[in-house]
């Protein structure tokens, strides 16, 4: 199974385990991980799962898309080149994902 790591902006981390095919945002939000607000429910058209990919984990994924980029410029907190939405990370089987997540969503 996947598991996630997300540390908060204050450096608490929250580790869970996931399952494949889901994605780190609804792995955060099935198990109350805090800053990841998820406003749309993963229908990727809000930027409230707002994540900074670890460079560890930037190789489990795809390139993000013209519409993800474009969402990543209404993120409350300034973009970096490790942004990405965590509602298009989706998991795959014995990953281990790293993020960060953003002071604010909103």
């Amino acid at each position: 199974m996947p598991t996630v790591s997300y540390v908060a902006f204050d450096g608490t981390e929250t580790i869970v385990t996931g399952f494949a095919g889901d994605s780190v945002m609804e792995t955060a939000v099935r198990n109350g991980v805090p800053g990841i607000v998820a406003e749309c429910g993963g229908s990727l058209s809000c930027a409230t799962c707002h994540v900074f990919l670890c460079a560890d984990s930037a190789g489990l994924f795809p390139p993000k898309l013209d519409l993800e980029d474009d969402m990543l410029d209404g993120t409350a907190v300034d973009r970096e080149d490790n942004s990405r939405l965590s509602c298009q990370l989706k998991l795959s089987d014995d990953v281990s994902v790293h993020v960060q997540t953003p002071e604010t969503q909103v």
